[in-house]
C-alpha cells in the first residue's frame, strides 16, 4: 500500500497509552503510521485519550468502531481475555490486526483467528516479538553452533508483585490515570502465565523450539488484593511451576509466580555440558551480539536494538510494544515479514493451557 496505515488503538488502558498512543503520535513516524481513532468502554477514557494526543474519532462501542472509523487495522490493547472476540470481529471487518500478549486465552481460540485472517487476506501480527532482540537471535545461534555442548535444561519465568498496582497511569482520578488493574487477577485471561511468563516463553521456544510435552502445579494463593482501598476477589492462577520437555532429555523449568524470580525476566538461563548463558553472560563474561554496548549504555536497555526504535522512542517506556506494532506496519504496507507470529503466539498458548490441563 502507498500512504500510511491507519490504526485503531483499541483499550486506553496502560498500553494502549505508554505502548500505542505514546509513540505512534509521534511526528517521525506518521509518514508510515497514523492513528485515526480511539476505543474504550470507560465513560469519558476514549474522548480523553483522543483529546490528548490529537485522534480525530473516539468510540466507546468497539462494534461502531469497526463501523465508522477511518482504519485499516487496530492495535488491540485490552484486557487479554477480550483478544479472541475483538480481533475475530476486527478480523471480518477486514482489518489487519496487532494483538498484544497473549494474543488469545486458548489454542482453539488461536487457531480459529489464524484461519480466519489466512481466509480473508488479514495480516496478524502478535506480542511480545521477543526474537526481535539481537542477544536472542545470538543466543540461539551459540546454542546451534555448539557453545554450551549438549544442553540439559533452562529455565525462565517471572513473578507478579505489585508491578501494575504501582503503574503511574493508575494513580489518579482523571479518566487517563484511574485505570482499573484488577483484570490481572481474574479468569479468563488473568495470572502471570498469560500477562509475564509469556515473554519468557516466547524466547524459550524462539532459541529451543517448540516444546513437545508439559507437566505443571498451578493453584491461587492470593484470593483477595486491595487496589485503592476496594478489595477484589482473585480467581487468576498466581503460582504455577512447570516443566518442558523439548525432546532428547532436554527440559526446562518454568515458573508464573505471585513472588519471587530465579532468572532475569524475559531472558531464559541455559546449562549445558560445556558451559551456561545466564541473563547476557556466557560463562560469567559478558558475551558479544550486535549492539552490546549501546544496549548496556541505554536507560531502556536492549529495547533500543529494536528495528524501530529511534530517536525519542529510545527514552520511552513499552517501546517493544510499538515495535511490534510497526512490525504489523512493515508487513501491510510492504510485505516485509516478522518473526512476532501468531503461529509462535499459538504454541506459547498450547504451553500455557496445557500447563493447567496438567495441574
Amino acid at each position: 500500500m502507498t500512504g500510511p496505515l491507519k490504526i485503531g488503538v483499541v483499550g486506553c488502558g496502560s498500553i494502549g497509552i505508554r505502548g500505542a498512543l505514546d509513540h505512534l503520535t509521534l511526528p517521525d513516524v506518521q509518514d508510515r503510521v497514523q492513528v485515526t481513532a480511539v476505543c474504550d468502554p470507560a465513560p469519558g477514557r476514549a474522548e480523553a485519550a483522543a483529546r490528548k494526543y490529537g485522534v480525530p474519532q473516539a468510540f466507546e462501542d468497539y462494534d461502531r468502531m469497526l463501523e465508522q472509523a477511518d482504519m485499516d487495522a487496530v492495535t488491540i490493547c485490552t484486557p487479554i481475555g477480550l483478544h479472541y472476540e475483538q480481533g475475530l470481529k476486527a478480523i471480518r471487518a477486514g482489518k489487519h490486526v496487532h494483538f498484544n500478549k497473549t494474543m488469545t486465552v486458548t489454542t482453539a481460540e488461536a487457531d480459529h483467528l489464524i484461519d480466519e485472517a489466512r481466509s480473508r487476506g488479514i495480516h496478524l501480527v502478535a506480542s511480545p516479538g521477543q526474537m526481535l532482540r539481537p542477544h536472542n537471535r545470538r543466543i540461539r545461534e551459540m546454542i546451534s553452533d555448539g557453545v554450551l555442548g549438549k544442553i540439559s535444561w533452562a529455565v525462565t519465568g517471572a513473578a507478579f508483585g505489585a508491578y501494575h498496582e504501582n503503574e503511574g497511569v493508575r494513580q489518579g482520578d482523571d479518566p487517563l490515570h484511574n485505570i482499573d488493574p484488577s483484570w490481572y487477577w481474574r479468569t479468563p485471561g488473568g495470572g502471570p502465565l498469560y500477562d509475564m511468563t509469556v515473554y519468557g516463553l516466547h524466547a524459550l521456544t524462539g532459541i529451543l523450539g517448540p516444546a513437545k510435552r508439559v507437566t505443571a502445579f498451578s493453584g491461587v494463593s492470593i484470593r483477595e488484593r486491595v487496589y485503592r482501598g476496594k478489595t477484589y476477589p482473585c480467581d487468576a492462577h498466581d503460582n504455577t511451576l512447570m516443566c518442558l520437555d523439548f525432546g532428547d532429555a532436554l527440559f526446562a523449568f518454568v515458573y508464573g509466580t505471585f513472588a519471587g524470580s530465579v532468572a532475569p525476566f524475559g531472558m531464559p538461563s541455559f546449562f549445558g555440558q560445556k558451559g551456561t548463558i545466564v541473563g547476557l553472560e556466557l560463562n560469567g563474561q559478558p558475551f558479544d551480539y550486535p549492539g552490546r554496548e549501546e544496549a548496556r549504555a541505554a536507560s531502556q536497555g536492549d529495547q533500543v536494538l529494536l528495528p524501530h526504535v529511534k530517536g525519542p522512542h529510545r527514552e520511552m517506556g513499552e517501546a517493544h510494544v510499538f515495535e511490534d506494532v510497526m512490525q504489523l506496519v512493515d508487513l501491510v504496507r510492504e510485505g516485509i515479514p516478522t518473526p512476532a507470529t501468531p503461529e509462535h503466539a499459538r504454541h506459547v498458548i498450547e504451553i500455557i493451557e496445557a500447563a493447567y490441563r496438567s495441574a
